[in-house]
């Protein structure tokens, strides 16, 4: 077991997130114990946003010991059913970021794999009981949590054609009415508080064998859908070795494949590894630029659909750090929290649920996620491989180690993950910006589709004229992610950083 810590500190998604991490500090929970406590909180407060039924990744580095990252990313599912079912995906249009399309319904349902990746955590890492964890999310089940903003701008665009399908979940969501409840609204999702206390009871066993798995099932597969209690009987959280890459006198360890977003971030890092950024003048701007073309553009072509994920990782790490990358080119809705202790212990928390099926099975108080659909990251649907295949996932939480300093970060915002990751670790490693002036900073976006190319670059970057469209948005916004940094040194303690970009909350225990 991990050593005891006396102090913490979390960067976290919301205020009640970290106060969930705070109360679990004052039970002398560790660095894991808050950061399962705080994305518990935030998985199940933020409707919408995210869902318990989905996806996560936990990346833990101890001191003394090697970093791991525990993947909890869905599966595909359908074990124990005829190969030749043909279900039929139900597609939407939604005008959510500039429009988009994605499958929603019973059969986008892909196999849960948050629940069983926290609960390794806390079994492996953890210090308190697991059901201490969940007992401020117990709490705000029952009593109710207010509706934050994020989540209400984007239940704007889908709060009726998504979660409007069920009726636990359209009552939970509006009014008498039939109206989108208001920000700050107190929620009260049917049935979740019994739901969260038999998991805290009884631990993961109820979801993935128990009662709570054949509520879920039996639901899918009445409507059409794949997943199975075999599914879910199958299922493990799968601990592996974190993708380390080196930059400046920081080593970074993030999420390694078959998952996608830490080749990704950490392709861009190598690209950079060389000829660090002093200040974003234009020369560096445009190298930004093309390092996100190139790295995007392999990921769409290389990673993204392909068999054998390892080897093409491999091959962009190589081309990274080779220069090569850059070289061949000149000529997605998430919560995360990151916490350290003063034992040297960090883990960061990366979960999603992709834009939810809306699919609430009665008696449960649990979204099922649409991860099966989200067709930007999985782009074969409902054809995506034999049962049991993880997806792809962009998510890339990441602790770093530079001496006797210990960073855990990571961000919200779908293909932007990675980018902003990139940029803040730019701007705090190798600019030197302080924790809360790197997660503020402006940034860019390359927006790569089958088409064409554009920019989308918030205010206080001057984006040189290299060819390609620039969208410029009046203001810093969500759409460019959601850093939140925490950081320990024992030298000079601890410093905390939330996006500006979101609701974030952050704290340091006293």
């Amino acid at each position: 077991m991990p050593a005891t810590a006396n102090r913490i500190a979390v960067a976290t998604t919301s205020a009640l997130a970290a106060e969930a991490a705070a109360e679990i500090a004052e039970c002398g929970g560790n660095a894991v114990d808050c950061a399962i406590a705080a994305a518990m909180f935030s998985i199940n407060t933020e409707p919408g946003v995210c869902a318990l039924a989905g996806s996560a990744y936990v990346t833990i580095w101890p001191t003394g010991r090697d970093p791991i990252t525990i993947d909890g990313n869905v599966a595909i599912p359908g074990m124990g059913l005829p190969q030749d079912l043909n279900p039929a995906a139900e597609v939407i249009q939604m005008e959510y970021g500039g429009g988009i399309e994605t499958m929603v319904g019973a059969t986008s349902v892909a196999v849960p794999g948050t629940l069983a990746a926290l609960y390794l955590a806390a079994e492996q890492f953890g210090h308190l009981p697991w059901r201490e964890l969940l007992r401020p999310t117990i709490r705000a089940a029952r009593d109710g949590f207010p509706l934050s903003a994020a989540c209400h701008y984007y239940l704007g665009y889908s709060g009726d054609i998504i979660f409007g399908r069920s009726d636990d979940g359209h009552q939970a969501l509006h009014t008498e009415d039939g109206s989108l409840r208001g920000v700050r609204s107190d929620i009260v999702v049917p049935h979740l508080a019994d739901t969260l206390n038999a998991i805290a009871e009884e631990g993961c066993k109820v979801f993935y064998e128990g009662d709570l798995g054949k509520r879920i099932t039996d639901h899918v597969q009445q409507l059409g859908g794949l997943l199975t209690m075999q599914d879910l009987k199958r299922y493990r959280a799968v601990i592996r070795p974190s993708l380390l890459v080196e930059t400046g006198d920081w080593m970074i360890a993030t999420n390694p494949p078959p998952a996608i977003g830490g080749v990704v971030l950490s392709a861009m890092l190598l690209a950079f590894a060389n000829d660090p950024v002093v200040q974003w003048d234009s020369d560096s701007l445009q190298r930004l630029v093309r390092v996100q073309q190139a790295a995007l553009s392999y990921r769409k072509k290389n990673l993204d659909a392909v068999p054998d994920v390892m080897k093409a990782a491999i091959r962009m790490l190589e081309l990274a750090d080779s220069g090569e990358l850059i070289s061949k080119w000149a000529s997605g809705s998430t919560v995360h929290t990151s916490v350290v202790d003063d034992a040297g212990l960090a883990c960061a928390i990366t979960a999603s649920s992709g834009y939810g099926s809306g699919e609430m099975p009665a008696g449960t108080g649990l979204w099922l996620n649409n991860c099966l659909g989200e067709l930007e990251l999985n782009r074969d649907g409902l054809n995506a491989g034999p049962p049991g295949k993880r997806l792809p996932s962009n998510m890339a939480p990441g602790v770093a180690r530079c001496e006797d300093r210990v960073l855990a970060m990571g961000s919200p915002g779908a293909d932007r993950i990675t980018t902003a990751l990139h940029q803040f670790l730019i701007n705090f490693i190798q600019r030197g910006l302080s924790l809360n002036d790197a997660v503020a900073h402006p940034r860019m976006h390359l927006v790569l589709d089958d088409m064409s190319s554009n920019i989308a670059v918030e205010p206080g970057l001057d984006i040189p004229d290299i060819g390609l469209p620039i969208t410029r948005y009046p203001e810093i916004g969500m759409y460019f992610g959601g850093v939140v940094a925490s950081l320990f040194s024992a030298e000079k303690g601890f410093d905390v950083a939330a996006d500006p970009r979101r609701e974030g909350g952050t704290f340091i225990s006293a």
